[in-house]
């Protein structure tokens, strides 16, 4: 009659056995090391914050997205301005305003330093506001990664 289990080398598969690990097993034959078991909404406790846990990345976002809104709407309401005037008020666009230069064509014409103050807005924007947060997360991290390498 055949064994019920193909594998005899493997003592555990077979009901009524219980395992035991071969004689030549050490701790080094383990591959993969797992962290402790954590229970849910359990925390681990550290002196320090750690990086991902700063309010300054939300503060950081906050102002990037800012800084983004600004110079959209600062070009895109100007190019918005201006096709309206073009699709509702036809005769102002058509007026002339000195030497047969037309007002539609004027306002076409201050779209480039409409949107080179667009830029000139987001570079101020960003030197005053979003680079000093930057800065202080970028700091932050040396920070932590000097703390953690010393550990």
């Amino acid at each position: 009659m055949p064994e019920p289990f193909p594998y005899p080398e493997y003592p555990a598969h077979r009901p009524g056995v219980p395992y035991s690990p071969p004689p030549d097993f050490s701790a080094s034959d383990v591959i993969y090391t797992w962290p402790p078991h954590q229970e849910f909404g359990e925390e681990t406790t550290s002196p320090q914050p750690r990086l991902g846990h700063h309010g300054d990345l939300r503060l950081l976002r906050r102002a990037y997205r800012t800084q983004r809104r600004v110079a959209t709407f600062t070009a895109l309401g100007y190019f918005t301005l201006f096709l309206v005037l073009s699709a509702f008020a036809p005769s102002l666009m058509t007026g002339t305003v000195s030497g047969g230069l037309s007002t539609g064509l004027l306002l076409g014409l201050l779209q480039v330093p409409v949107t080179c103050l667009s830029i000139g807005l987001y570079e101020h924007t960003a030197r005053r506001r979003v680079d000093p947060i930057a800065d202080r997360i970028r700091r932050h991290a040396e920070l932590d990664v000097k703390r953690g390498g010393a550990r």
